[in-house]
């Protein structure tokens, strides 16, 4: 009997090392998993402690409250076991059976593989525990009624499917999971119809949030604003490259989450977004004055009075201070109401990698009048984006009617 004990206390002294470093590697795979999937940027408020909730996000239906997932026994996911935290990710289950909102994005999480799940679970039991409750989120009737989400649920929670990957690259595959899974692109880049569930058949056609447009990520949209593999890749690691940098809802999302993955899975995401082979970036030329509408002529004046003394007279910018004008993504859309938010909202000052920083862009909004405004707007457009259409007056009004209260702007 001492014989067998002895054997079986050298064999678990022998297992034990083998055991941490399994447990070590999956915390570690785990802190990288709770990146990719941006968790923090939902669960962290604005100077808060990381993961301990109290971030506002604003929906449709009222405002949703990101919930503490620190190790809080109380507070937190403390009680929860992996079975638990796999259906809170994956199916928008609480612990005691509720249904979670599905601002929590467990219609793109439900493709997580158990692993994945374990080891992010496992990374978060390890973060310092916060012992405070984040606020509660309360909707009006009938969106308070949690009960209600389990109808929702049958319809909508697995409509996000990962398509046909027969054929393709193991680079392009670990980018559909990045983007689709993981980086949940979808439920921002997506149209909502009237319940709130994603417009799967316009998928990553752009969505919008907030008075933006999350923009279309289809390859050919973004080819068409002068993506290609090698910048997208760069913007995706370091928040700016030559088309311009991350801005308002995206720059957490670089911020908590692409500034810290690997490049092969940064090039893998460019792969599957831009496709294998990608089409061809769209190169522009500048437009000359006199072949621009009346309307942006005049705006070249406003922009002179307004924006070259950051942006530079023709466009180039100024390194460290404000992008370029000159291939901006922001001016190649279609659709102008990002451009016509920031020159209203400004931007505030942005950290990005290493030492590079870009200065506080105010907002014009009491600067320009409705006609000075869609001056501006359409000599941008015209000048350096591309777009030929003409803005009316009557467009830039019904734009600034349809942005949000200034308090939810400021979310």
């Amino acid at each position: 009997m001492n014989r067998l004990l002895s054997r079986l206390a050298l064999a678990v002294g022998l297992a034990a090392p083998v055991l941490l470093a399994h447990a070590d590697d999956q915390v570690k795979r785990g802190e990288y998993l709770a990146r990719a999937a941006d968790c923090m940027a939902c669960h962290t408020a604005p100077g808060g402690a990381p993961y301990a909730g109290g971030l506002p996000i604003i929906s449709p239906f009222g405002t949703i409250y990101g919930t503490n997932i620190t190790p809080s026994k109380e507070h937190g996911i403390g009680l929860y076991n992996d079975d638990e935290f796999f259906a809170a990710l994956t199916e928008g289950k609480r612990r005691d059976g509720a249904n979670l909102y599905p601002a929590m994005p467990y219609t793109s999480y439900h493709l997580m593989p158990r692993e994945d799940s374990d080891a992010i679970h496992a990374y978060l039991k390890t973060v310092e525990p916060i012992e405070r409750a984040a606020p509660v989120t309360s909707l009006s009737f009938p969106f308070n009624v949690r009960l209600g989400l389990m109808g929702w649920n049958m319809l909508y929670s697995k409509d996000v499917k990962l398509a046909p990957t027969e054929g393709k690259s193991e680079e392009f595959k670990r980018g559909e999971y990045m983007v689709e899974v993981l980086g949940h692109c979808g439920e921002c880049h997506t149209p909502r119809g009237l319940p709130g569930a994603m417009q799967q058949d316009k998928r990553l056609t752009g969505g919008l949030l907030n008075g933006y447009l999350a923009p279309s990520l289809l390859a050919t949209d973004l080819a068409a604003r002068g993506w290609n593999h090698q910048d997208l890749s760069t913007f995706l690691k370091h928040g700016m490259s030559a088309q311009g940098t991350m801005f308002n809802e995206m720059f957490p999302v670089f911020h908590n989450s692409t500034q810290g993955l690997n490049d092969p899975d940064l090039a893998a995401m460019a792969t599957y977004l831009l496709g294998d082979p990608a089409p061809a970036a769209k190169v522009l030329t500048e437009v000359p004055l006199d072949k621009m509408s009346p309307s942006a002529q005049r705006g070249r004046q406003d922009y002179l009075n307004v924006c070259a003394g950051c942006h530079a007279p023709n466009g180039e910018g100024k390194p460290h201070i404000a992008v370029a004008m000159r291939g901006n993504t922001t001016l190649r859309l279609e659709d102008p109401r990002n451009l016509l938010r920031v020159i209203e909202d400004g931007i505030g000052e942005q950290k990005f990698a290493g030492f590079e920083r870009m200065q506080p862009m105010p907002g014009f909004a009491d600067k320009l009048n409705h006609e000075q405004l869609t001056d501006l707007l359409n000599y941008l457009r015209q000048g350096w984006g591309g777009q030929s259409a003409e803005l009316a007056v009557s467009d830039v009004q019904k734009l600034k009617a349809d942005a949000p209260p200034a308090e939810e702007k400021a979310h």
